[in-house]
């Protein structure tokens, strides 16, 4: 990725979001864009406007904290957004970005036993593991069960950006499908903007931006969020229509990646739902004679 062009976009796009009225500055007559000029970001800046069009053009090298707060108060970006803008410049500076190790060689796609222990002992929600770049990588037996539309009959690693933007299933899965997506792909900048030398991560833009018109445009958007917490609708083949709440966590031994786990509201329909999926999920694997089997 041009890493002058990550910056010159965000900012550009940043700028392009904050109106004058939201900005308290008088909008004026003859006024051509429906942003702030570059000459207004820098005088809230507090900076020249040679210093901050030099910014602009990618040139971000060398800024210091406090300039870059400066110029994260004048755009009014957000703390995802702030924290995306502090991830360039730590690149741009050869910096790692946000802490993070350098990636380790290549392992078996296999989860250590301990991790996968842990995703067993959760029974009552659907826990999954995945990475930077989105791939599926471990999950407990409900997680199995509520992910197969995803997981599919195998091959090659799951991916919850392709299932999103190359599956037709995805849109009968996921409801809120463009909202889900715009979420994907800004979850996707974030991580690109902490770690730019990820291939695997730039691979997938990639192959995402040339088969998929929705995600080039929302790629362009460069618009940045962490997944964190929140509530989703799904739409699963087997059991019908589930509103579940999430909580996603770091895993600290493995770098990048990170546990989700979906659990719905004590006594309401999706709870049952997700009941009748765990128990379809542990006769599939009694009859397959999986770890239920042997219980």
């Amino acid at each position: 990725m041009d890493h002058r062009a990550e910056v010159r976009e965000f900012l550009m796009s940043r700028r392009a979001k904050v109106t004058p009225d939201r900005a308290g500055i008088p909008a004026g007559p003859n006024r051509r864009v429906a942003g702030l000029r570059r000459s207004e970001v820098a005088d809230l800046a507090g900076v020249s406007v040679e210093y901050y069009a030099k910014l602009e053009r990618g040139a971000i090298a060398g800024a210091s904290a406090a300039v870059l707060d400066a110029i994260a108060q004048a755009l009014q970006l957000d703390d995802t957004e702030r924290a995306h803008l502090l991830d360039l410049a730590r690149a741009a500076d050869g910096i790692p970005a946000s802490g993070r190790r350098r990636r380790r060689a290549a392992r078996s796609a296999q989860p250590r036993p301990s991790l996968q222990r842990a995703l067993d002992a959760i029974v009552d929600g659907v826990a999954v593991v995945r990475n930077q770049q989105q791939d599926l990588l471990a999950t407990n037996a409900l997680g199995r069960a509520f992910y197969s539309p995803l997981i599919g009959d195998g091959g090659r690693t799951p991916n919850f950006a392709r299932f999103q933007f190359l599956d037709p299933a995805s849109r009968d899965f996921y409801p809120d499908w463009e909202l889900l997506a715009e979420m994907c792909v800004a979850v996707m900048r974030a991580e690109a903007g902490r770690d730019p030398h990820d291939r695997g991560l730039q691979d997938l833009v990639g192959e995402l931006s040339t088969r998929s018109e929705t995600f080039r445009r929302l790629w362009g958007a460069h618009d940045v969020r962490t997944h964190g917490s929140g509530t989703k609708r799904f739409r699963h083949p087997l059991v019908g229509d589930l509103v579940l709440t999430y909580e996603e966590l770091a895993i600290t031994a493995e770098p990048g990646q990170v546990l989700l786990v979906y659990t719905a509201e004590p006594g309401s329909s999706s709870a049952e739902r997700l009941r009748l999926l765990a128990s379809w999920a542990k006769t599939q694997e009694l009859a397959a004679g999986g770890p239920a089997a042997s219980r």
